[in-house]
Parts: C-alpha cells; structure tokens; sequence
C-alpha cells in the first residue's frame, strides 16, 4: 500500500503500521506500507521514502522472498546452508551512486540526521532506530564476515550505537568485537539496509559460526552476490543495497544506548553499548529506506524468525537426531515472540522414548530458544490456545508427563526478573495421547460439513472453524459403538433400545462398564 498523505516519521509512521498487527487483521490480509511523502515533529520533509513491511509483513511475502512455496523454505534453508555460494567482488555498484563522508556527516540536518528514520516505539524509545539492518562485520583473526541484524540508535548526525548481544547464542559480531578489543584496534563495520531478500533473511538467521551469511544468501539465489568494498571500511558490501551507514567501532569507549522497544515485547532499558563513528553513508539515488515492525509479536520480525527457525528445528529432530515421527515444530508467535514457546507435534503411535529424545532434543538446538517445549499430537493446532489447554488438561499428568531442566540462560527477554542471576529453567511437557481415549464429543465431519451448508443457506454469520470443529475417534471405540450411532443418525434408535434390553442384568451395578461384564464373561 503506497501512502502519499504527509505521515510524521516520529508520531505516526510505525504506530500506523502496527495496527495490522494488533487491530485483528487477519495474518493474510497484511501488507506492505510505502510512505513517500514524510515529516518530522520539527516540521522537516524528507526526499527519501520508506517501506515497512516488504520483508514479511506475511509469511506468503517471505515466501515470495525466498523464491520457493512455503512448506518448501526448510528444504530451501538447509541446501544453503549445506551449499554456500560465495559472493563475487565487482568494481562497482548502485548501492555507492551517492558517496557522503567528512564534513557531508557533520551538523544538524546531514548525515544521519537527514534520513527519515523512523521511532519505532513512540513515548518510549528514545531516538530514531535502524531495525532493518544488515550488520557485517569481520573476525580479525580469521577474516571471515558476519551479518547479523542488531538495532542502531541515531545519537548524533555522524555517530550511533548498536547493540550487539553479547549473551551465548547471541551476536556473532559481539565475539568479533572482543577480539578487536583485545588487539587495542577500532573495528570496522558497515549497516547494509535494502539487499535482496535472501540477504536480508540471512541476517538475522542463527547459522554457525564462521558461516557468511552471503554465501548462503548466494545459495538461496542460486548464484553469487555482488559485492562492492566499502569507501572507508575493508568490507565488501552487497552491491545492491539501497543504503550503507560505515564505520568504526570504538575499541574501549560504550556509552548509554536505549529505552528501545525490543522484540522480546518489553522496553529494552538503558544500557551501555558500543559507539559507531560514522566515516561515510552511501547509497543509491533513488533510495528506499526500509523499516520493520518489531517490538510486541506477531511482528514482522517474528514472521522473519518464525518462518526461518521451525523448518531448522524440525530438520534437526528429524534429519540430525533421527526421531520418527515428528511432523512439525510451531513456534508461538503472539506475545511471546517465537522463541518462549515451543510445540513438536507428534503423529499417534510415537514411543515415549522418542517424545522425550525430541523434547530434550528441541531444548539444547538453541540457548535462547524453548522456555517451555511442549509435545502434542497432529490433532492439536498449536495456534490454539484452547486446544493446547484441552491437550495438557486431559493428555498430561504433571507428575510423569513434566521434566524441568536447570542451568539454562534467561536469553532474550526483558531483565527485570533478578532470582536465579542469568540463569532459569526449561519446562519440558508431554502432552501426547498415552492411550486409547474416547471420540471427540462433536457431531461427525459429514455432520458438521451438512450443517455449515444449511448455516450459509440461512444467511447466518460467516464461520471460521476452530480445531476441533468435528469428532474423530480416539482409538477407544467399537464397530458395534459405530453402527448403533449410524442407526441412531438414521432414526433407527429403537434397534438399540431392542439390543440393550437383551443385555439386562440383575447382579451389575449402575456406572459398570459393559466392557467389564462382556470382556470378563468372554474370559472366563
């Protein structure tokens, strides 16, 4: 949706956008926002437009993104990841058709301070913020390239702060920034915002260390990047970004970065973080600086993550720890930002031994990623809520179906919980059928399908089915139990009321199971 009415980047732009993801609308229908004609609240304009949302404000965008069909992005991640194209140097690129250093970067209203950078967060976070960043880095020892997607604060019109989680599992450019400090050396640093898809899904992937995130980005592509060496930092840049912010990290010095609203859902209070001199802002000429929603989940962010991480999760059950069975893994995405919460979904029949490897399995994958991890079968919709409750209610018994595991980081989340220091627990359930149980008290599928046809024909409410909308059978159930339904449905009751007398007995009492009496009188 291209909006052309004048928006104030400070007060308005995000807060817009963020009702798609808190108003109700549904996954689907949201969109991508082109704002062209910007303002600020000291009443400047700006020449550059913005787009939030062009990256997943859908999974059917990031699908289109990757290239492939949706259930075919795990398939599409692991052969990148297994088969990385490296990136190709060429002389030049668009993304240097404009070149700003020296005194371009110095005074109010130039450099960063004439971007339409947008506050993500209004009445909470302190500055304009980067989100949708690209951020490389170099490892001084091996020479490798890392791009990791971490938050920048604009401080001045030449310098910002970034954040870069130094927790384990966090920040790969973190590790990088120990050694340079180490050495004593400034370490160089480009933002790299508007690449192609894959390259910006690439940042904020978890791969593995030393992995450069453009080769796999090549991968997913299906051939090489173009990258260009940047004009003051030794570091080749994807040739055709729309807007390259270059620098210097400060090797000693941080300073207080944020209030910042983070992806975690809370206000990230003020740290100290590290210091970005900014030696030069390129970019193309008809640049458009992207922005994504964060900040309380679902998001854009969440989608990213969310898109990326369950295929990685279930290939590693499945592909690297062998467990049959698994049919998927659901990350909760509302509030709890994909990385507290998550579901493996079982088909029936699975060993409890092998709900439990996968359990533990699902647990250790990521330090950040399975607070609570819990196992259901395919009949559950994790997205539920209430199905989840129905599942834990009447398929878990807490004192078999619970492990609590110890000695795991509190990760990525707010820190105002001191007990425990940086440590908490993982939960892990099994919530799966341990037994036959009986069928699911709603009429049959035929039933319900004959009565949504007669619903729609009446000119009532549109429907949206919620799991379970039917009955299905459990495992506890008889062809006899059938047929006497089906007369029933029939009008064929008194058949059963005629077999039922015949089975009358004097020395039962009332609440007997019949299975007790037919299956114990067959025994003996």
């Amino acid at each position: 949706m291209t909006v052309n009415e004048p928006v104030n980047k400070d007060t308005e732009m995000h807060p817009l956008v963020r009702w798609q993801f808190r108003g109700g609308i549904s996954e689907p229908d949201r969109k991508a926002f082109l704002f062209t004609n910007i303002t600020d609240s000291r009443g400047r304009t700006y020449d550059l437009p913005v787009v939030i949302g062009a990256l997943a404000a859908n999974r059917k965008i990031y699908s289109i993104g990757m290239g492939v069909e949706l259930d075919e992005i795990g398939d599409a991640w692991s052969h990148a990841m297994a088969n990385p194209i490296p990136p190709v140097e060429v002389p030049d690129g668009p993304c240097q058709e404009v070149v700003l250093t020296g005194a371009d970067l110095e005074g109010e209203g130039k450099g960063l301070d004439a971007l339409p950078i947008p506050i993500s967060t209004p009445g909470f976070d302190s500055a304009p913020y980067f989100t949708a960043t690209g951020v490389i880095t170099r490892d001084p020892e091996t020479g490798t390239q890392n791009m990791g997607t971490y938050r920048a604060g604009l401080k001045s019109p030449n310098r910002l702060a970034i954040r870069m989680s130094g927790r384990a599992g966090g920040a790969e450019g973190a590790i990088h920034w120990k050694k340079y400090h180490a050495r004593g050396e400034r370490m160089p640093i480009a933002i790299v915002m508007g690449c192609s898809p894959a390259v910006c899904y690439c940042a904020p992937q978890k791969l593995r260390i030393g992995l450069d995130e453009m080769a796999v980005a090549g991968a997913i592509n299906g051939a090489p990047v173009n990258v260009v060496r940047g004009k003051t930092v030794d570091l080749l840049i994807p040739a055709e970004a729309e807007l390259v912010i270059e620098g210097y990290v400060d090797p000693d010095y941080v300073e207080p970065e944020a209030p910042f609203g983070e992806s975690h859902g809370h206000i990230a209070l003020e740290d100290y973080n590290n210091i970005v001199e900014v030696t030069a802002i390129t970019r193309k000429k008809d640049c458009v600086i992207p922005s994504i929603i964060s900040q309380v989940t679902p998001s854009e962010s969440s989608v990213i993550k969310r898109v990326a991480y369950e295929p990685l999760w279930l290939g590693h059950l499945r592909d690297h720890l062998g467990i049959k069975g698994v049919k998927r893994v659901s990350m909760h995405e509302p509030l709890t930002n994909i990385r507290r919460v998550v579901f493996v979904v079982f088909e029936r029949g699975v060993p409890t031994t092998e709900i439990w490897r996968a359990l533990y399995g699902a647990a250790t994958l990521n330090a950040s990623v399975g607070k609570y991890i819990i196992a259901v079968n395919e009949d559950i919709d994790p997205d539920n809520g209430d199905a989840v409750l129905w599942a834990l209610a009447y398929r878990a018994n807490p004192a078999l179906d619970v492990q609590i595991l110890p000695h795991r980081d509190k990760g990525h989340g707010p820190k105002s919980d001191k007990r425990g220091g940086r440590e908490e627990a993982s939960m892990l359930i099994d919530a799966t059928l341990k037994a036959d149980m009986p069928p699911v008290a709603l009429p049959k599928k035929e039933y319900m399908e004959h009565a949504k046809d007669l619903w729609e024909k009446l000119g009532l409410p549109p429907l949206t089915p919620e799991v379970p909308w039917f009955g299905y059978s459990l495992g506890d159930w008889s062809d006899e139990w059938d047929a006497m339904a089906k007369r029933a449905a029939e009008g064929h009751y008194l058949e059963n009321g005629r077999r039922s007398a015949q089975l009358r007995r004097n020395d039962v009492a009332p609440n007997t199971s019949i299975r007790d009496v037919i299956d114990n009188k067959r025994d003996a």
